[in-house]
């Protein structure tokens, strides 16, 4: 019977060859969409699922409210790992992550810049199962200045040299690291990366007991068994025992008089599983992703797969009548109605399984350019996960059953003897719900365009505001310890470079704070104030080009100045500073020195971060020459070259002993914090044009098949003196309406949709009804466009052939 089955819907399916076309070349493209969109949400989804451990692994997120600003950071303290691990029976075992910024490795004459280095502890393959290639892993990491590199670094920094026992110089350490490792490269999906791992021991913090001095990840390792719930709940115990004596030693205040002026201060648990979708927590690992997103485009592929079934269906019974006389004959020779289901059901799953094969290889083509967009490494493993296969042929069953359904019903539902007196209407006037399903096409792709514009709209906002700070012609020298205690010498041989303007030092640069502090102030004793803070030199402000408000910056003739401060306009005005320049913060000291740090200026605010977050507190101290880390930024000249570059590299490795330079330009290191928004813009955009092509290949079919059914009429409009505009009109006007139907059904549909995504960011743009109004002129221009071929040409034929046709 499946053999009749299957050769009865082959010859129908033959018989209707342009039909059939069409529908796998839409079905084909929506499948393979579907696909590339499902692989990227997979993808996502899978990142730290392939650690062994992986329930049992938790990271510590402090969480806090200092001064009103709230703070959700996985910088934790350096005795937090050990304390828990000693007094929580829940904790199995700990590793601390301090993650490194770029770095240079030496080997013999050799420089190596490091773009992912890490210090953990020597637990660090316990809790993370990493395999190691070499070494041991209880010994490789279990003292002071040890290293395990990735087969990727060993073999750009050795090749296939011996690695093992070798002596590395890292940064401006003049002690030597000994190779004790070799270890897999990290899996793409791990929320962390690196290629160089350092023992945590030879970091100078790993034995301290500051438990307000947050700069390290810290990771547990949960017994069997253990909930993660109960460690929450011992928490505010270790709270008050290590963190309250010394909330009392710095501000002078008991822990409950602490929170009770708002503050809060706690430590929570974030499943290992939770980390590269919560893009709540700051951290200083791999960017984040936004599970906003990956509910927009799986949205995006449904609605893909759905216009491309609604494509299928309105085909189908907009030739209703070709296959009416075929429906009629097979029930008077006997057929049940369940066969004819059968066979139309078994024509659309032929249909998407045919689809299914040309989608594959669409995808095949297409994968290495998605590839390059979203920086990632997406495939489909056929052969060597058992489920690959049986999946894709239930996806094709799934659309074809999902867009043969109700053609298979409507078609068999035809009574003979009307079928075969031929009273079976066809034009597009009696088909209310394929007019239904064109309004809900349009409506669909009247939102991917208007919220594709909305998107792009706020990225060129982001992109092009005002910082509060020049950010063009700005480099930036990440390193600058390396330069030692000679900065100022240094500045003074680059500013003899022609074309360079201007140079400055200073800890910190906009994109990459790095330090928020809390102080007090004076007269506001029972009060905590959070700010980011910045040591900066004497030509900072006018290196980047940052305006004062009020008061004064840092001048060479104060020799006060060294203890004062800035602060920004936020500040102020987060503060309530009535008289800014009177107001003295106090900064909390370890041996219990009171720091005086009077306010000499206010800046105007400037973005110091994106523009995602709202400016916050930030202050400027005095920085001199042995506060030598941070950052070197050097403002060039319009007229500088790349020769000027070259220069100043020269410059550097002369101060550096050939240390390779590392630096950016502060445009583009700004325009990659919204490197995540601009890949999504690009999806969005080539999603959305592929949703309209779609679309218009089913509005084409419907237009041709509509003008066919209705080829002697318009010969009689045509006979009785109508025009070919008259004609034009006639079959446009009801596209025109359904048009402007789906119009009215996606306005308030993306409104609701942009307005949430908007939401994301602090600094965003205003919804106007230009955007609106050209989603839908896009779309009457796409549709009148798509129908006038098949109109304009039914509309010029001789009237004569027309009253002829049959």
């Amino acid at each position: 019977m499946f053999k009749n089955l299957l050769k009865h819907s082959l010859r129908a399916l033959n018989r209707q060859k342009g039909y059939v076309l069409i529908n796998i070349v839409g079905l084909s493209i929506g499948i393979a969409c579907s696909l590339i969109i499902l692989l990227f949400i997979l993808h996502q989804l899978s990142y730290d699922q392939f650690y062994e451990n992986k329930d049992r692994i938790y990271r510590v997120i402090l969480s806090g409210k200092i001064g009103g600003q709230e703070l959700d950071v996985s910088s934790t303290a350096s005795p937090i790992g050990p304390t828990m691990y000693n007094e929580f029976p829940e904790v199995e075992d700990y590793t601390r992550f301090n993650v490194w910024s770029e770095t240079i490795i030496k080997y013999n004459d050799k420089h190596f810049i490091e773009k992912a280095f890490l210090e953990v502890d020597s637990s660090f393959f316990n809790i993370f199962s990493i395999k190691l290639l070499e070494g041991n892993k209880k010994e490789v990491l279990n003292a002071p200045h040890k290293l395990v590199l990735s087969e990727s670094a060993k073999k750009k920094m050795f090749g296939r040299e011996d690695a093992i026992n070798k002596l590395l110089y890292v940064g401006t350490d003049t002690i030597p690291y000994t190779v004790t490792g070799i270890m897999e490269d990290i899996p793409e999906t791990s929320h962390f990366n690196a290629n160089v791992l350092g023992s945590f021991m030879t970091n100078h913090r790993a034995n301290d007991d500051h438990w307000t001095s947050n700069s390290f990840d810290t990771y547990l390792l949960l017994n069997k068994g253990s909930d993660p719930d109960q460690v929450n709940e011992r928490i505010p115990d270790l709270i008050y025992k290590y963190v309250g004596p010394e909330i009392e030693q710095y501000l002078g205040i008991s822990l409950d008089e602490f929170f009770s002026q708002g503050n809060r201060y706690t430590y929570y648990l974030q499943s290992l599983t939770d980390i590269h979708l919560d893009n709540s927590i700051q951290h200083d690992l791999k960017p984040t992703s936004d599970p906003k997103y990956l509910l927009i485009f799986g949205s995006i592929a449904l609605l893909i797969i759905v216009i491309a079934a609604i494509n299928f269906m309105n085909l189908s019974t907009a030739q209703a009548s070709t296959r009416a006389k075929e429906v009629g004959i097979k029930k008077v020779s006997g057929s049940p109605r369940s066969t004819l289901i059968s066979q139309f059901l078994t024509e659309s799953i032929l249909l998407s399984f045919f689809s299914l094969l040309i989608a594959i290889f669409i995808i095949e083509l297409s994968l290495p350019y998605f590839n390059s967009l979203l920086e990632t490494k997406l495939h489909i493993d056929y052969l060597n996960n058992w489920y690959t296969i049986p999946s894709l042929l239930i996806l094709s069953i799934f659309v074809g059953l999902l867009a043969g359904s109700y053609p298979s019903f409507y078609l068999s539902s035809f009574k003979p003897i009307g079928v075969l007196k031929g009273k079976i209407g066809s034009s597009m006037k009696n088909g209310k719900l394929r007019s239904v399903l064109v309004v809900l096409q349009f409506a669909i792709s009247i939102i991917l365009i208007v919220g594709t514009m909305i998107m792009f709209r706020q990225i060129k906002f982001m992109l092009n505001k005002e910082l509060g700070f020049n950010k063009e012609q700005l480099m930036v020298i990440s390193q600058a310890e390396t330069v030692g205690n000679r900065v100022n010498a240094f500045k003074n041989a680059v500013l003899n470079i022609p074309g360079v303007e201007n140079i400055t030092a200073s800890t910190a640069a906009p994109g990459h704070n790095n330090n928020n502090n809390a102080y007090m102030m004076e007269g506001r004793a029972e009060e905590t104030f959070l700010l980011n803070t910045n040591w900066v030199d004497y030509d900072f402000f006018d290196t980047y080009d940052i305006k004062l408000s009020s008061g004064r910056f840092f001048n060479e003739t104060y020799s006060t100045d060294s203890s004062a401060c800035i602060v920004n306009k936020s500040a102020v005005k987060g503060f309530n500073l009535d008289d800014p320049l009177t107001t003295r913060f106090i900064s909390p000291s370890d041996d219990g020195e009171i720091i005086y740090l009077p306010v000499i200026g206010v800046a105007e605010d400037f973005h110091h971060e994106s523009l995602h977050s709202k400016i916050t507190p930030y202050m400027f101290k005095f920085k001199d020459e042995t506060n030598n880390w941070g950052y070197i930024s050097i403002r060039l000249a319009n007229s500088a070259s790349k020769n000027t570059i070259k220069e100043i590299e020269k410059v550097w490795k002369e101060f550096t002993s050939n240390v390779p330079l590392q630096y950016f330009f502060m445009d583009q290191d700004f325009d990659r914090m919204y490197k995540e928004e601009k890949q999504n813009a690009r999806l969005s955009v080539i999603f959305a044009i592929i949703a309209i092509l779609i679309a218009t290949l089913g509005l084409f079919g419907l237009t041709s098949f509509t003008v066919q059914q209705r080829t002697k009429e318009i010969g009689i409009r045509r006979a009785l003196g109508a025009s070919v505009s008259n004609i034009f009109y006639l079959i446009t006007k009801e596209t025109l309406i359904l048009v402007t139907i789906s119009t009215l059904i996606a306005w308030p549909l993306i409104y609701l949709v942009a307005k949430n995504w908007l939401q994301n960011y602090h600094y965003r743009i205003n919804l106007s009804a230009f955007d609106f109004a050209f989603g839908f002129a896009i779309a009457i221009v796409i549709a009148i466009t798509t129908i006038s071929y098949r109109t304009l040409k039914a509309a010029g034929v001789n009237p004569s052939d027309s009253l002829r046709y049959e």
